[in-house]
């Protein structure tokens, strides 16, 4: 965490809240274990920010790695590449945002829903690792690369991302509702 660059998180969360504030919507996508990041941070986005204020708006967050049926329906008839890029065609707008979880940075299912996004003038946040985020370090608006080659290392770290999110959003949740 002390390598992670704090301006990338802070302005992961400027954007987060844009979002939330703009009435848009977050998307997370992400495999295997990062997938099960995107569920746990979608929850947290969702509930977890009333922690503090039970009154006000909610976020609009969701994970399409828990689309079973429609992620094994895309991958069965078309490819898994397109798992996500997929899901977002006809429901991602120009003002959301997409949160793509991906160690290595370089999923091609990923890759294909953040080059959708970045078509679509949606906001894209990239929470990587293996040191450098591998190709999508370069195509997301704020990627936060974890400095390490360790898979378990970095998803721990991406789920530390994730309650450092929620717990920002959720403390000044009053305050961003008033602006």
């Amino acid at each position: 965490m002390d390598r992670i660059d704090r301006t990338k998180i802070l302005a992961a969360v400027h954007i987060l809240i844009r979002t939330y504030q703009t009435k848009h919507h977050v998307y997370i996508i992400g495999n295997g274990g990062s997938a099960s990041t995107a569920s746990h941070m979608a929850c947290d986005l969702r509930k977890g920010i009333m922690r503090y204020d039970q009154n006000g708006g909610r976020m609009s967050v969701f994970s399409l790695a828990d689309a079973t049926a429609y992620t094994t329906a895309i991958a069965n008839d078309m490819s898994y590449e397109h798992i996500f890029s997929e899901q977002l065609q006809g429901v991602l707008e120009k003002g959301d945002t997409v949160v793509a979880i991906s160690i290595s940075g370089n999923s091609p299912n990923i890759i294909a829903a953040v080059a959708l996004a970045k078509q679509m003038e949606a906001q894209t946040i990239g929470l990587l690792g293996f040191r450098t985020g591998g190709k999508l370090a370069a195509m997301v608006d704020c990627p936060i690369i974890v400095d390490s080659d360790d898979y378990g290392r970095c998803e721990d770290v991406h789920l530390m991302l994730n309650h450092i999110f929620t717990d920002w959003i959720a403390r000044h949740k009053k305050e961003i509702d008033t602006q």
